[in-house]
């Protein structure tokens, strides 16, 4: 097998997803396409491909030679990928002697030690965890250290280098430092995790689903109102979901409250008045934290279920079944999915048992109503 060429696929509704390697990047693919690559990943000649392909669509042999070297060409064709340079090699970077602001964050029963250089790192990181906040603590499980140099935000952990990032990548910064956060949480190497999912995460106790939309949708309204109305928040945002069990596993960051959200929210949530408002002006957004109603941040729950959610002004209810297909076109794109083969195997036999949904509503009690029907497998 040719090791540059080395995919994974899965056939689902009629179409083939088709996992490469080198990439780590997933593409929808009609079954003729993807049957051409799976046998050129395993070394078949092109001209033996060929042949096949013009007697089954009896086109002339040139024909079919032409269109496998023009095909393995747009797949394989090197992506030129911008490097980012740091200034100074990391290990000659010095940390600072001091830092501005040490907080400390208890999930559990672990205490969380992180230092911050200054207000800058601290608004990167601290409003999605100040309700974990602990002012006494003791017996210290891991030290995060966050400071800027050469204006790159470096982050170690318990004296380890992970990471250096320039103003443009500070969101891959914030998911580094959660990825780090889960795996001390739950005792699990990055290599554990299935992948991380841009979603919030919703139980009953014993499973749950995820809930996927563009911003502004209504998702992180609909778990507010979901964990006002029976069920936990698992998480929102920033979902993992690990190789072994396939379960979706909680994260202890705060919901992000949207500004237009206050007026449904504030007779529920009358904290939300007084709480710390956050502009992030790379996102254009204004929020509001609000803490999950989860008291046990390691739980994790098998997830059966996708829906697709979305707040339409008078709109009356409707919940419709998805393909599989337009589901996973707006699933992948967001995530962070698992560059080992073996585990992206593993997402795909997943995501081909799952439910998928689409609910536009207006009135929130219709929603969480069909919501309890979905869990309740009423649908």
């Amino acid at each position: 097998m040719n090791k540059e060429h080395s995919i994974v696929h899965k056939t689902v509704a009629n179409k083939t997803i088709v996992w490469f390697e080198k990439s780590n990047e997933y593409l929808v693919l009609e079954n003729t396409t993807a049957d051409i690559l799976e046998r050129l990943s395993k070394g078949v000649s092109v001209k033996e491909i060929a042949t096949t392909l013009a007697k089954k669509l009896a086109v002339p042999l040139e024909k079919t030679i032409d269109f496998i070297l023009d095909l393995e060409k747009k797949i394989y064709a090197p992506k030129l990928v911008k490097e980012t340079t740091i200034i100074n090699d990391y290990r000659d970077i010095k940390k600072p002697k001091q830092y501005e602001f040490t907080k400390y964050y208890k999930v559990n029963k672990l205490i969380f030690k992180v230092q911050f250089s200054s207000e800058y790192e601290l608004y990167l990181v601290h409003p999605k965890f100040a309700h974990l906040e602990v002012t006494d603590p003791s017996d210290i499980s891991s030290t995060f250290t966050v400071f800027l140099n050469n204006n790159f935000v470096f982050f170690y952990v318990d004296n380890a280098f992970i990471g250096a990032w320039n103003k443009e990548e500070i969101h891959f910064f914030q998911g580094k430092f959660s990825m780090e956060l889960i795996q001390k949480i739950h005792q699990k190497e990055e290599s554990e995790w299935l992948g991380v999912f841009h979603a919030s995460a919703v139980s009953n106790g014993k499973k749950s689903i995820l809930f996927l939309g563009d911003s502004g949708n209504g998702k992180s309204t609909s778990l507010a109102l979901l964990q006002r109305n029976g069920f936990t928040c698992l998480a929102d945002d920033f979902v993992p979901m690990d190789v072994h069990k396939k379960e979706v596993y909680s994260f202890p960051a705060a919901i992000s409250i949207k500004k237009n959200s206050l007026k449904t929210l504030l007779p529920l949530y009358p904290e939300l008045e007084s709480s710390a408002e956050y502009h992030f002006k790379r996102l254009n957004k204004v929020v509001r934290y609000l803490k999950p109603n989860n008291t046990d941040f390691n739980v994790h729950l098998t997830c059966n279920d996708l829906i697709f959610i979305k707040y339409e002004k008078d709109a009356d209810i409707i919940c419709n079944e998805i393909s599989k297909i337009d589901a996973f076109q707006q699933l992948v794109p967001d995530s962070w999915l698992s560059p080992i083969k073996e585990n992206a195997q593993v997402f795909l036999d997943w995501f081909d048992t799952l439910n998928c949904y689409q609910i536009t509503y207006s009135e929130n009690k219709e929603m969480i109503a069909t919501v309890s029907k979905i869990f309740n497998d009423e649908l």
